[in-house]
């Protein structure tokens, strides 16, 4: 049997009368990268945040490793936000704009997190900190300052930071969207090898050709639904649907 890490059914959220996911299903095996494409507004971004809460779904289950929430049946108050707070912990966020903390160094944006929120020894924390500067190629900028590093080097230093937490999952929103296009491909660079290394990795990208080499599935949503799957030979290279074909030329075309 497949050791699947991440199962969502029947996922749905809406945002006053506007319905963002309709009920999306997907599951991903242990150790495989997951990418997620669509139009703008076809409900990519809502599925991250959903399985880290950030968002709360209205109904559907999520389950990743052995935690496992039914938000149609999630309970009121205290209870319901220790169940999602126990879930939210399984995922590690890269966000579209890099979110460090500006009065706190390198190494203090990625040890703040593992010392305050999981109580964990600060010695501990900062050796594994530098270890994982060392892997983004940053190991020489500990004490630096986010100011003091350009876009990709601080969006490096946001997939350190969530990694720190070690998490089950790390989930990508847009990572490289906001970055000048020549700091694309040192973003880009970093997520690959953490890919091949078996982490279990969700990406939201419109980077199609990134998407072709890192991908092991790859879901295109289109109105709050999954509306193709499948290997990046079959969804990018030769989709099925009329849908997927027309945003994938709309995309390659500007690209």
């Amino acid at each position: 049997m497949t050791d699947i890490r991440i199962e969502v059914t029947g996922l749905r959220k809406s945002f006053g009368e506007l319905d963002v996911l309709r009920g999306v299903d997907f599951s991903a095996p242990r150790g495989t990268s997951t990418v997620l494409l669509g139009p703008s507004g076809s409900g990519k971004t809502t599925v991250l945040r959903s399985l880290n809460v950030l968002d709360t779904p209205d109904a559907g289950v999520v389950r990743i490793d052995d935690v496992s929430v039914d938000f149609s049946a999630l309970p009121p108050g205290k209870a319901g936000r220790a169940e999602a707070a126990r879930l939210r912990a399984q995922s590690g966020m890269v966000f579209q704009a890099h979110n460090l903390f500006p009065h706190r160094t390198v190494l203090q944006n990625l040890t703040e997190g593992p010392v305050v929120a999981q109580r964990r020894p600060l010695d501990e924390v900062v050796a594994e900190a530098r270890v994982l500067l060392d892997q983004v190629g940053l190991a020489d900028k500990a004490d630096a300052y986010p100011y003091q590093l350009s876009g990709g080097q601080q969006q490096r230093v946001g997939i350190a930071r969530a990694l720190a937490l070690k998490p089950r999952v790390v989930l990508f929103d847009e990572p490289t969207s906001a970055l000048d296009p020549e700091l694309v491909g040192e973003v880009l660079a970093v997520i690959k090898d953490l890919a091949s290394e078996g982490w279990t990795t969700m990406i939201v990208t419109h980077e199609i050709r990134f998407a072709e080499k890192v991908a092991d599935q790859v879901l295109f949503l289109d109105g709050g639904v999954v509306v193709e799957r499948g290997t990046p030979g079959q969804v990018i290279g030769d989709p099925r649907e009329e849908r997927t074909r027309r945003f994938l030329r709309r995309v390659l075309e500007h690209g």
